[in-house]
Protein backbone atom coordinates (compact mmCIF):
# COMPACT_ATOMS: atom_id res chain seq x y z
CA UNK A 1 0.00 0.00 0.00
CA UNK A 2 1.62 3.36 -0.53
CA UNK A 3 2.68 5.63 1.68
CA UNK A 4 3.39 9.51 2.39
CA UNK A 5 6.57 9.28 4.04
CA UNK A 6 5.58 9.76 7.18
CA UNK A 7 6.72 6.86 9.82
CA UNK A 8 5.22 4.54 7.15
CA UNK A 9 1.49 5.99 7.24
CA UNK A 10 -0.68 5.50 4.53
CA UNK A 11 -1.15 7.73 1.70
CA UNK A 12 -4.36 9.56 1.54
CA UNK A 13 -7.19 8.22 -0.18
CA UNK A 14 -7.23 9.63 -3.98
CA UNK A 15 -10.03 10.46 -6.11
CA UNK A 16 -10.26 7.07 -7.35
CA UNK A 17 -10.22 5.74 -3.54
CA UNK A 18 -12.96 8.05 -2.69
CA UNK A 19 -15.34 7.79 -5.68
CA UNK A 20 -15.20 3.51 -4.97
CA UNK A 21 -15.63 4.25 -1.18
CA UNK A 22 -18.58 5.96 -2.23
CA UNK A 23 -19.92 3.19 -4.58
CA UNK A 24 -19.64 1.05 -2.12
CA UNK A 25 -21.54 3.45 0.76
CA UNK A 26 -24.52 3.35 -1.60
CA UNK A 27 -24.56 -0.40 -2.37
CA UNK A 28 -22.33 -2.37 -0.78
CA UNK A 29 -23.13 -5.39 -2.68
CA UNK A 30 -22.71 -4.44 -5.94
CA UNK A 31 -20.72 -5.82 -8.16
CA UNK A 32 -17.61 -4.68 -9.10
CA UNK A 33 -18.02 -5.11 -12.85
CA UNK A 34 -21.52 -2.64 -12.37
CA UNK A 35 -19.17 -0.06 -10.14
CA UNK A 36 -16.57 -0.38 -12.45
CA UNK A 37 -19.02 1.01 -15.11
CA UNK A 38 -19.86 3.69 -13.00
CA UNK A 39 -16.39 5.22 -12.31
CA UNK A 40 -15.09 4.46 -15.74
CA UNK A 41 -12.39 1.90 -14.73
CA UNK A 42 -11.68 -1.88 -15.56
CA UNK A 43 -12.99 -5.05 -13.29
CA UNK A 44 -9.45 -5.48 -12.16
CA UNK A 45 -9.26 -2.11 -10.67
CA UNK A 46 -12.30 -2.01 -8.75
CA UNK A 47 -11.03 -5.39 -7.64
CA UNK A 48 -7.36 -4.63 -6.66
CA UNK A 49 -8.07 -1.21 -5.19
CA UNK A 50 -10.62 -3.08 -2.35
CA UNK A 51 -8.77 -5.62 -1.84
CA UNK A 52 -5.82 -3.79 -1.23
CA UNK A 53 -7.54 -1.20 1.04
CA UNK A 54 -9.33 -3.64 2.57
CA UNK A 55 -6.45 -5.88 3.37
CA UNK A 56 -4.58 -3.21 5.14
CA UNK A 57 -7.36 -1.85 7.40
CA UNK A 58 -8.58 1.46 5.60
CA UNK A 59 -12.33 0.22 4.86
CA UNK A 60 -14.67 -2.37 5.04
CA UNK A 61 -18.08 -2.95 3.79
CA UNK A 62 -20.46 -4.10 6.77
CA UNK A 63 -23.85 -5.70 6.40
CA UNK A 64 -26.00 -4.51 9.61
CA UNK A 65 -29.68 -4.52 10.84
CA UNK A 66 -31.48 -1.45 11.43
CA UNK A 67 -32.25 -1.43 14.71
CA UNK A 68 -35.70 0.60 14.68
CA UNK A 69 -36.95 -2.41 11.50
CA UNK A 70 -36.44 -4.91 14.90
CA UNK A 71 -38.42 -3.12 17.03
CA UNK A 72 -34.84 -2.40 19.12
CA UNK A 73 -34.15 0.91 20.99
CA UNK A 74 -30.63 2.76 20.63
CA UNK A 75 -29.35 4.40 23.95
CA UNK A 76 -26.37 7.20 23.87
CA UNK A 77 -24.21 5.79 26.78
CA UNK A 78 -21.71 8.27 28.69
CA UNK A 79 -19.86 6.93 31.35
CA UNK A 80 -17.32 9.01 33.90
CA UNK A 81 -14.70 6.71 35.26
CA UNK A 82 -11.15 6.89 36.90
CA UNK A 83 -8.36 7.23 34.48
CA UNK A 84 -6.76 4.41 35.02
CA UNK A 85 -9.75 2.46 34.30
CA UNK A 86 -10.96 3.72 31.26
CA UNK A 87 -9.67 1.32 28.69
CA UNK A 88 -10.39 -1.38 30.37
CA UNK A 89 -14.13 -1.13 31.51
CA UNK A 90 -14.51 0.38 27.38
CA UNK A 91 -12.95 -2.73 26.05
CA UNK A 92 -15.23 -4.73 28.12
CA UNK A 93 -18.07 -2.38 26.39
CA UNK A 94 -16.84 -3.20 23.27
CA UNK A 95 -16.90 -6.69 23.08
CA UNK A 96 -20.72 -6.56 24.12
CA UNK A 97 -22.69 -7.95 21.02
CA UNK A 98 -25.11 -5.18 21.83
CA UNK A 99 -23.16 -2.06 21.67
CA UNK A 100 -21.86 0.04 18.82
CA UNK A 101 -19.52 3.22 18.47
CA UNK A 102 -17.65 2.74 22.14
CA UNK A 103 -14.96 5.55 21.85
CA UNK A 104 -12.39 7.49 24.98
CA UNK A 105 -13.49 10.92 24.96
CA UNK A 106 -12.16 14.15 26.86
CA UNK A 107 -9.04 13.14 28.96
CA UNK A 108 -9.36 9.84 28.64
CA UNK A 109 -11.85 9.52 31.61
CA UNK A 110 -15.39 9.23 29.83
CA UNK A 111 -16.47 6.57 27.54
CA UNK A 112 -19.11 6.91 25.24
CA UNK A 113 -21.19 3.89 23.63
CA UNK A 114 -24.16 3.69 21.97
CA UNK A 115 -26.20 0.38 23.27
CA UNK A 116 -29.04 -1.37 22.33
CA UNK A 117 -32.02 -2.86 23.36
CA UNK A 118 -34.88 -5.48 22.28
CA UNK A 119 -37.21 -2.26 24.26
CA UNK A 120 -38.19 0.88 26.32
CA UNK A 121 -39.06 -1.98 29.19
CA UNK A 122 -35.35 -3.42 28.83
CA UNK A 123 -33.53 -0.03 30.04
CA UNK A 124 -33.23 -0.82 33.88
CA UNK A 125 -30.65 -4.09 32.07
CA UNK A 126 -28.80 -1.57 30.38
CA UNK A 127 -27.69 0.35 33.44
CA UNK A 128 -28.13 -2.64 36.05
CA UNK A 129 -26.60 -5.62 34.13
CA UNK A 130 -24.30 -4.53 30.89
CA UNK A 131 -22.20 -1.74 32.43
CA UNK A 132 -19.27 -3.23 33.82
CA UNK A 133 -19.75 -2.99 37.75
CA UNK A 134 -17.08 -1.35 39.50
CA UNK A 135 -15.70 1.68 41.86
CA UNK A 136 -14.24 2.96 39.24
CA UNK A 137 -17.08 4.12 37.26
CA UNK A 138 -18.45 7.34 38.80
CA UNK A 139 -21.39 8.02 36.85
CA UNK A 140 -23.40 6.91 34.09
CA UNK A 141 -25.91 8.66 31.66
CA UNK A 142 -28.17 7.09 29.32
CA UNK A 143 -30.19 8.75 26.63
CA UNK A 144 -32.45 7.50 24.70
CA UNK A 145 -32.38 8.09 21.03
CA UNK A 146 -35.69 8.93 19.62
CA UNK A 147 -35.34 10.53 16.33
CA UNK A 148 -32.46 9.67 14.02
CA UNK A 149 -32.06 13.19 11.39
CA UNK A 150 -29.01 11.58 9.75
CA UNK A 151 -26.93 8.21 10.43
CA UNK A 152 -27.90 4.89 8.92
CA UNK A 153 -27.01 4.07 5.52
CA UNK A 154 -26.01 7.66 4.88
CA UNK A 155 -22.45 8.90 6.09
CA UNK A 156 -20.62 11.54 5.48
CA UNK A 157 -19.26 9.97 2.23
CA UNK A 158 -23.09 10.57 1.30
CA UNK A 159 -22.06 13.89 1.56
CA UNK A 160 -18.28 14.17 0.09
CA UNK A 161 -19.83 14.36 -3.73
CA UNK A 162 -16.67 12.07 -5.38
CA UNK A 163 -19.81 10.58 -7.62
CA UNK A 164 -22.42 12.94 -9.26
CA UNK A 165 -25.92 12.60 -8.16
CA UNK A 166 -26.31 10.91 -11.78
CA UNK A 167 -23.66 8.09 -11.15
CA UNK A 168 -25.36 7.89 -7.83
CA UNK A 169 -28.68 7.34 -9.01
CA UNK A 170 -27.43 4.65 -11.55
CA UNK A 171 -25.98 2.45 -8.04
CA UNK A 172 -28.57 3.30 -5.87
CA UNK A 173 -30.79 0.24 -4.90
CA UNK A 174 -35.04 0.29 -5.04
CA UNK A 175 -36.12 2.22 -1.57
CA UNK A 176 -37.56 -0.27 0.97
CA UNK A 177 -41.20 -1.07 0.75
CA UNK A 178 -43.56 -0.38 3.13
CA UNK A 179 -44.12 -3.40 5.75
CA UNK A 180 -46.11 -5.95 5.07
CA UNK A 181 -46.77 -9.86 6.31
CA UNK A 182 -44.08 -11.86 4.92
CA UNK A 183 -45.12 -14.39 2.30
CA UNK A 184 -45.30 -18.03 3.04
CA UNK A 185 -41.39 -18.71 2.52
CA UNK A 186 -40.09 -20.27 6.15
CA UNK A 187 -39.67 -16.75 7.22
CA UNK A 188 -41.29 -14.93 10.12
CA UNK A 189 -41.83 -11.10 8.37
CA UNK A 190 -44.30 -10.02 11.58
CA UNK A 191 -48.07 -7.93 10.43
CA UNK A 192 -47.92 -4.55 9.07
CA UNK A 193 -46.39 -2.13 10.58
CA UNK A 194 -44.70 -4.58 13.44
CA UNK A 195 -41.03 -5.42 13.88
CA UNK A 196 -38.92 -7.83 12.19
CA UNK A 197 -38.76 -11.19 14.15
CA UNK A 198 -34.99 -12.67 13.02
CA UNK A 199 -34.34 -16.40 12.61
CA UNK A 200 -31.80 -18.20 14.01
CA UNK A 201 -30.35 -18.63 11.08
CA UNK A 202 -30.87 -14.72 10.25
CA UNK A 203 -28.76 -13.45 13.34
CA UNK A 204 -26.16 -16.10 12.33
CA UNK A 205 -26.63 -14.51 8.92
CA UNK A 206 -26.07 -10.92 10.38
CA UNK A 207 -23.23 -12.51 12.14
CA UNK A 208 -21.45 -13.16 9.20
CA UNK A 209 -21.70 -9.57 7.59
CA UNK A 210 -21.28 -7.86 10.01
CA UNK A 211 -17.71 -9.42 9.74
CA UNK A 212 -17.63 -9.10 5.85
CA UNK A 213 -20.69 -7.44 3.92
CA UNK A 214 -19.15 -8.29 1.06
CA UNK A 215 -18.89 -12.22 1.86
CA UNK A 216 -18.98 -14.89 -0.59
CA UNK A 217 -23.03 -16.71 -0.96
CA UNK A 218 -21.08 -19.98 -0.25
CA UNK A 219 -19.67 -18.48 2.81
CA UNK A 220 -22.82 -17.11 4.17
CA UNK A 221 -24.67 -20.35 3.05
CA UNK A 222 -22.05 -22.45 5.60
CA UNK A 223 -22.75 -19.72 7.87
CA UNK A 224 -26.80 -19.95 8.22
CA UNK A 225 -27.19 -23.43 6.50
CA UNK A 226 -29.12 -22.47 3.63
CA UNK A 227 -28.05 -22.67 -0.27
CA UNK A 228 -26.84 -20.05 -1.86
CA UNK A 229 -30.00 -19.28 -3.51
CA UNK A 230 -32.08 -19.11 -0.23
CA UNK A 231 -29.33 -16.50 0.85
CA UNK A 232 -29.63 -14.14 -1.84
CA UNK A 233 -33.09 -14.38 -1.67
CA UNK A 234 -32.96 -13.58 1.92
CA UNK A 235 -30.61 -10.54 1.70
CA UNK A 236 -32.98 -8.70 -1.04
CA UNK A 237 -36.27 -9.85 1.10
CA UNK A 238 -34.40 -7.77 4.16
CA UNK A 239 -32.81 -5.28 2.28
CA UNK A 240 -36.14 -4.59 0.78
CA UNK A 241 -37.96 -4.52 3.90
CA UNK A 242 -35.63 -1.88 5.39
CA UNK A 243 -34.18 -4.17 7.82
CA UNK A 244 -30.07 -4.55 6.37
CA UNK A 245 -28.38 -2.02 5.03
CA UNK A 246 -24.55 -1.95 3.97
CA UNK A 247 -22.18 0.60 5.59
CA UNK A 248 -18.30 1.53 4.81
CA UNK A 249 -16.17 1.91 7.74
CA UNK A 250 -13.41 3.99 6.68
CA UNK A 251 -10.49 5.21 7.96
CA UNK A 252 -10.70 8.93 8.47
CA UNK A 253 -7.45 10.21 8.74
CA UNK A 254 -7.17 8.71 5.14
CA UNK A 255 -9.68 10.67 4.34
CA UNK A 256 -8.52 13.86 5.12
CA UNK A 257 -10.86 14.37 8.87
CA UNK A 258 -8.51 14.88 12.03
CA UNK A 259 -11.02 15.80 14.58
CA UNK A 260 -13.85 13.70 15.84
CA UNK A 261 -16.18 15.52 18.40
CA UNK A 262 -19.73 14.93 19.81
CA UNK A 263 -21.68 17.71 19.98
CA UNK A 264 -24.58 17.71 22.88
CA UNK A 265 -26.93 20.61 22.47
CA UNK A 266 -29.78 21.77 24.62
CA UNK A 267 -32.33 22.84 22.11
CA UNK A 268 -36.13 24.48 22.86
CA UNK A 269 -38.59 22.41 21.83
CA UNK A 270 -40.23 24.16 18.97
CA UNK A 271 -36.86 24.19 17.90
CA UNK A 272 -35.92 20.89 18.10
CA UNK A 273 -37.31 18.94 14.61
CA UNK A 274 -36.05 22.35 12.90
CA UNK A 275 -32.41 22.27 14.36
CA UNK A 276 -32.07 18.66 13.81
CA UNK A 277 -32.95 18.78 10.15
CA UNK A 278 -30.82 21.77 9.73
CA UNK A 279 -28.11 19.81 11.62
CA UNK A 280 -28.50 16.88 9.12
CA UNK A 281 -27.54 18.81 6.29
CA UNK A 282 -24.07 20.18 7.41
CA UNK A 283 -21.55 18.77 5.69
CA UNK A 284 -19.44 18.47 9.08
CA UNK A 285 -22.24 15.88 10.61
CA UNK A 286 -21.71 13.04 10.73
CA UNK A 287 -24.52 11.56 12.61
CA UNK A 288 -27.53 13.77 14.19
CA UNK A 289 -30.23 12.45 16.58
CA UNK A 290 -32.67 13.67 19.05
CA UNK A 291 -32.47 12.19 22.51
CA UNK A 292 -33.25 12.54 25.94
CA UNK A 293 -32.74 14.32 28.76
CA UNK A 294 -31.10 17.82 29.25
CA UNK A 295 -29.17 17.84 25.72
CA UNK A 296 -32.06 16.96 23.09
CA UNK A 297 -30.25 16.98 19.94
CA UNK A 298 -26.76 15.24 19.40
CA UNK A 299 -24.47 14.83 16.50
CA UNK A 300 -21.08 13.46 15.63
CA UNK A 301 -18.92 15.95 14.17
CA UNK A 302 -16.22 15.43 11.67
CA UNK A 303 -13.75 18.37 10.87
CA UNK A 304 -9.96 18.89 8.80
CA UNK A 305 -8.52 20.36 12.39
CA UNK A 306 -9.19 22.66 15.22
CA UNK A 307 -9.07 25.30 13.27
CA UNK A 308 -11.85 24.07 11.09
CA UNK A 309 -14.06 22.96 14.19
CA UNK A 310 -13.69 25.96 15.86
CA UNK A 311 -15.34 28.23 12.50
CA UNK A 312 -18.07 25.12 12.60
CA UNK A 313 -18.84 25.74 16.07
CA UNK A 314 -19.24 29.46 15.51
CA UNK A 315 -20.74 29.64 12.16
CA UNK A 316 -23.09 27.11 11.45
CA UNK A 317 -24.01 25.55 14.93
CA UNK A 318 -24.38 29.62 16.02
CA UNK A 319 -27.05 29.95 13.42
CA UNK A 320 -29.15 27.28 14.28
CA UNK A 321 -32.14 28.35 15.99
CA UNK A 322 -33.28 27.70 19.57
CA UNK A 323 -29.71 26.03 20.29
CA UNK A 324 -30.08 27.31 24.40
CA UNK A 325 -26.31 25.60 25.69
CA UNK A 326 -24.11 23.37 23.62
CA UNK A 327 -21.28 20.57 25.27
CA UNK A 328 -18.47 19.52 23.09
CA UNK A 329 -16.21 16.07 23.83
CA UNK A 330 -13.60 15.06 21.32
CA UNK A 331 -13.05 11.47 20.56
CA UNK A 332 -9.18 10.35 21.87
CA UNK A 333 -9.97 6.91 20.94
CA UNK A 334 -12.41 4.61 19.39
CA UNK A 335 -12.61 0.63 20.19
CA UNK A 336 -15.20 -0.49 18.22
CA UNK A 337 -17.17 0.77 15.32
CA UNK A 338 -20.48 -0.78 13.67
CA UNK A 339 -19.38 -3.87 13.18
CA UNK A 340 -18.00 -6.76 15.67
CA UNK A 341 -14.81 -5.64 18.38
CA UNK A 342 -11.56 -5.75 16.78
CA UNK A 343 -8.60 -6.11 18.50
CA UNK A 344 -7.28 -2.31 18.66
CA UNK A 345 -4.07 -2.09 16.37
CA UNK A 346 -2.98 0.79 13.82
CA UNK A 347 -4.51 -0.64 11.00
CA UNK A 348 -8.14 -0.37 12.57
CA UNK A 349 -10.75 2.20 11.20
CA UNK A 350 -11.54 5.06 12.90
CA UNK A 351 -15.05 5.26 13.42
CA UNK A 352 -17.57 8.19 12.13
CA UNK A 353 -20.16 7.93 15.21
Amino acid sequence: MKTDGSAGRPAPFDDLDRRLIHALQIDGRAPFSRIAEVLGVSDQTVARRYTRHRGAGAFRVLGLAEPRALGEVEWLVRVECAPDAALPIAEALARRPDTSWVSLMSGGTEIAAVCRSAGSEHSDALLLQKLPRTLSVVGVTAHCLLHEFYGGPQSMVSKSGALTAEEAARLCPPAPRPPSPGPATGFEQGSPGSPVVLSDADRRLFEALGRDGRAPLAELAAATGWSPTTVRRRLEALRADGVLYYDVDYDLRLFGYGVMVALWLSVAPAELAASGEALAEHPEVAFAGATTGPHNLFASVLCRDTGALYTYLTTRIAALPGVRTMESTPQIRRLKGPGPYLTPGPAAPRGRR
